[in-house]
């Protein structure tokens, strides 16, 4: 029991803090008279796509162990 618990705990702490991640900020301040500069890009939903099927792949290998 206690382990469905640290499972469910470790997950919604995972899901909770991931969204504030990014891979860059948001830039320096475009100087007057130079070039344009492209914006910055941020980890998008790709990660937490891939942390939701790791988490799922482990609950699932846990449940086979038992």
């Amino acid at each position: 029991m206690l382990k469905k618990y640290l499972i469910f705990l470790s997950f919604a702490v995972l899901v909770l803090t991931s969204s504030n991640v990014f891979a860059q900020g948001s830039g320096p301040e475009e100087p007057k008279g130079g070039p344009i500069l492209p914006p910055t890009s941020p980890i998008d939903g790709g990660v937490g796509f891939l942390l939701v099927l790791g988490v799922g792949y482990a609950v699932k290998k846990l449940r086979k162990e038992n």
